[in-house]
């Protein structure tokens, strides 16, 4: 198995890959060589591991690197998943990647016929949100006879919050400040409309440790879900999830100008608002030593047996401290080593491009997780005053 990324998603990924015996060799390539988390030093001399210098906007290096592999798993940023995808077309391997950004992934569509000719499985998205949320909302989808809602919410948080933001990097920072400026498709009367970020702020109820959080539009969630179900189903949304007073705040940051891309003049110079408020914030937003969770909810609601029916999806995960793996790290890079091992198992759509709610059945899917301790609950039932 190739990884490409070596942040922490990535030794998430590889992580994960080593706990499986049948696993027999794990290649985890970057650009440079960076210190390893602790809880992947433990294997830097484990013979089925090794690590690679690769520049992923090398195509040649990559497809070399690709050789006498079974799969690719791509926890690079979005912006290399097309390039990567057509390498592994071109070397004949499966691919999966953690996506998040929905134009990219329909460009990586167009590439099915390619990747049916060559025999292999592309799988993008494959993360936690999209991802994860993705293959439990289509769970709840065929659940139901007729859909009239898919509302999704998640959110990656620090377990005990510092002002002002009360969050913690859990990811990249840079991400996150795309989705605060990004619009968000949703499906409203069935329709594809973009709503702005950080809109339609709503509280949300979660059992302790979390208590209530509050959810807003943010981009890239539902990845191509609004298109396969136009016209199908009435509403569906992502939300992100933050402690209470964290949108507001970023309103007012982002309407300042601060996440700004296009330069400024400072003092005779040149620079991007985000460039800056990335160099100050991020220096004390990231506490690696500050334990994280990520909590998720997804809803759907419809109809069965001529009756209103709600299925809710739930999960609470903590940083696990006998490994000293976080929340995130596991709901999303262990997701991408899941969805790898089952591509390379065949237990996913044989051959094409598809997204994990049509790749990856849900069942095998969540008992793989439950194997981590990654439990998601399952609560039905009929919809009061319906």
């Amino acid at each position: 198995m190739l990884v490409l990324g070596a942040g922490l998603q990535g030794s998430a990924c590889t992580y994960d890959l080593l706990q499986n015996a049948d696993v027999e060799r794990v290649v985890l390539a970057d650009v440079r060589k960076r210190p390893l988390p602790a809880f992947l030093e433990r294997y830097a001399r484990d013979r089925r591991f090794s690590t690679v210098e690769l520049d992923a906007r090398d195509g040649d290096a990559v497809r070399t690197a690709m050789r006498g592999m079974d799969a690719c798993l791509n926890a690079l940023p979005f912006y290399f998943n097309e390039s990567v995808t057509s390498a592994a077309i071109d070397a004949g391997v499966h691919a999966c990647d953690l996506g998040g950004n929905t134009e990219i992934v329909f460009r990586q569509l167009e590439m099915d016929d390619q990747a049916r000719d060559r025999g292999v499985t592309i799988i993008p998205d494959c993360g936690l949100a999209p991802g994860m949320v993705n293959i439990l909302a289509q769970a709840g989808i065929g659940a139901m006879e007729a859909v009239r809602s898919v509302r999704i919410f998640v959110g990656g948080l620090p377990q005990h919050p510092k002002p002002p933001l009360n969050y913690q990097i859990v990811y990249s920072l840079e991400g996150v400040l795309d989705y605060y400026t990004t619009p968000s498709w949703v499906l409203r009367e069935g329709e594809p409309v973009q709503l702005e970020a950080l809109s339609e702020l709503e509280p949300i109820e979660f059992d302790e440790p979390v208590g209530t959080l509050e959810a807003f539009h943010t981009a890239g969630g539902l990845s191509t879900m609004a298109w396969t179900y136009r016209g199908r189903i009435q509403t569906m949304e992502y939300k992100t999830l933050r402690y209470p007073g964290h949108a507001e705040i970023m309103r007012a940051i982002r309407e300042l100008g601060l996440l700004g891309q296009e330069p400024v003049e400072v003092d005779g110079a040149r620079v991007a608002p985000r460039r800056v408020f990335i160099a100050c914030a991020e220096p004390r937003l990231r506490r690696p030593a500050d334990r994280d969770l990520v909590a998720l909810r997804v809803e759907v609601e419809g109809d069965r047996d001529d009756r209103p029916v709600r299925v809710v999806y739930d999960l609470i995960d903590l940083y696990d401290e006998a490994t000293g793996v976080g929340a995130m790290e596991r709901t999303t890079g262990f997701s991408l080593s899941i969805t790898g091992q089952m591509q390379v198992e065949g237990r996913t759509r044989a051959t094409g491009v598809a997204t994990p709610d049509r790749a990856v059945a849900a069942d095998d899917y969540i008992d793989a997780l439950a194997a981590r301790g990654i439990d998601i609950r399952c609560h039905e039932g009929a919809i009061a005053g319906a």
